[in-house]
């Protein structure tokens, strides 16, 4: 085998589950996340055996994470399980938010015991290595090879950033440098600046998630929610709107923030504007905190006096008993109201309670701010909800008759424009280029465009589509 090289564990095959592992040798690899499959990406991986790591970790030098996403960590604990015992790098912010996030899936997949989750938690803490943007951090540097990764800003959420590795082998003087993008922003997403494109990379493992798509600009998919919200307004129902808990739902908030504060009107103002997640209540906070990290826009609004994550009308729902709660008076009382919970594919959480009581009646709205995956309830209610067609939710048979709407502007994903942006702005482009985290469509896509600019830019550039290493 030729090295470096670069084998895929997941992301490769579908959009989720994604972990990379680049070998500098047979004994020396870094491994680049290891996310949990999701959606159809997880059909045949029930259970714990179906999730279990099942490459070997002893030659694992460090473990970097692009940002905390549960498709991008959600293996850890089965990556410490495999004896993984190096060390977590990932961003300043994301130091702040894994735990969090490692603790809700330990809870929900593996064990409710507080001790045990103590336990782990205590571990991981204990590996973490917390990088500022920019800097270059060596990880290896002895008479075989010196390795250093560097961490820039990606624009996905809080904290996310892609990784820049320089590899150098000094038997033959070979270096390469790669890059991975993990998912990388659309630019003017609330609270984030736009990720800038690398300087150079030799090899490039590009996300494909919207690589046949193009979102709207800000200013359309601000009226498109201000629309579908005031529809919910005239009829006395609720926007129910499925987002994961970090990243897109204090986005919402931002933004929601930003049309209450602006020309709607006292019925905006009245609004009530309801969390319903405790996680997602847990990173809200998180994010105040982190403000430097915050784009000059947000800052601005700070510096205003505005608070875009903490305004009067903002409401969280903590305990089940608050949720039932919430749900039988939004259900019966018509009481206009928008509802942010998990999961943002409603796969699962408390977001399925409201769509099994809301999905039969007109008067409220679903609405769909994120990237749905094949085999998700959300793929099934944008794609027949519109047609009046019916959800499988819980086992139970759910028909649709709220409206149905997707603002695909609000996607935390670059779309195949933005991505290939992030190439052409390269001074040094790549000589390959590996397709990643895309259904077939997407991936196929991209790849007919980059191919396109690189033909007519001149540059010899190979693009393949990952595919999985068994």
């Amino acid at each position: 085998m030729a090295y470096p090289s670069i084998e895929h564990h997941g992301g490769a095959d579908g959009v989720t589950g994604s972990c990379h592992r680049l070998r500098l040798a047979e004994d020396r690899s870094l491994l680049v996340d290891c996310g949990l499959f999701q959606g159809r990406d997880a059909e045949g991986r029930d259970g714990l055996e179906g999730h279990r790591v099942r490459f070997p970790v002893d030659d694992v030098l460090a473990l970097v994470v692009t940002h905390v996403h549960i498709d991008h960590i959600g293996r850890l604990p089965y990556l410490l399980a495999a004896g993984y015992r190096g060390p977590i790098l990932c961003s300043v912010p994301s130091a702040r938010l894994l735990p969090l996030v490692i603790e809700d899936a330990l809870k929900i997949g593996f064990t409710r015991d507080a001790a045990l989750i103590e336990r782990f938690l205590a571990e991981v803490e204990g590996r973490l290595v917390a990088l500022d943007y920019g800097a270059w951090h060596t990880l290896l540097d002895d008479h075989r090879h010196r390795l250093r990764v560097r961490l820039q800003r990606a624009g996905h959420i809080l904290g996310s950033a892609y990784v820049e590795v320089d590899a150098l082998d000094r038997a033959d003087g070979q270096a390469q440098r790669t890059v991975f993008s993990g998912d990388l922003g659309a630019p003017h997403s609330p609270l984030l600046p736009a990720p800038r494109s690398p300087w150079r990379a030799d090899v490039l493992v590009l996300e494909s998630t919207y690589g046949d798509r193009r979102h709207e600009d800000r200013r359309h998919r601000r009226a498109r929610l201000r629309a579908a919200i005031e529809g919910a307004l005239a009829n006395d129902g609720t926007v129910i709107i499925p987002a994961f808990s970090i990243g897109r739902t204090q986005e919402l908030l931002y933004e929601l923030e930003g049309l209450i504060h602006g020309d709607g009107g006292e019925r905006w103002r009245a609004l009530e504007i309801i969390v319903d997640s405790p996680l997602a209540a847990r990173f809200t906070e998180v994010y105040r905190e982190l403000k430097p990290w915050w784009d000059a826009e947000a800052r601005r609004r700070l510096d205003h006096g505005r608070h875009p994550l903490s305004f009067d009308s903002l409401y969280t729902v903590g305990s089940h008993e608050e949720h039932e709660r919430a749900l039988d008076y939004l259900a019966e009382s018509g009481r206009p109201a928008v509802v942010i919970a998990a999961s943002g594919m409603a796969s699962g959480g408390r977001v399925v309670n409201y769509l099994k009581r809301m999905l039969g009646d007109p008067r409220h709205a679903v609405v769909f701010v994120g990237y749905q995956a094949a085999g998700t309830p959300g793929r099934d209610i944008q794609r027949y909800g519109p047609r009046g067609g019916w959800v499988r939710l819980d086992g139970e048979r759910i028909e649709i008759r709220a409206g149905v709407e997707s603002v695909a502007g609000y996607s935390a994903h670059a779309d195949g424009r933005d991505l290939l942006a992030f190439v052409r702005h390269m001074r040094h482009s790549p000589r390959e280029i590996r397709l990643v985290h895309g259904e077939a469509e997407a991936k196929r896509a991209l790849k007919a465009s980059l191919e396109a600019w690189a033909e007519e830019a001149g540059h010899a550039l190979e693009v393949t589509l990952a595919t999985e290493t068994h």
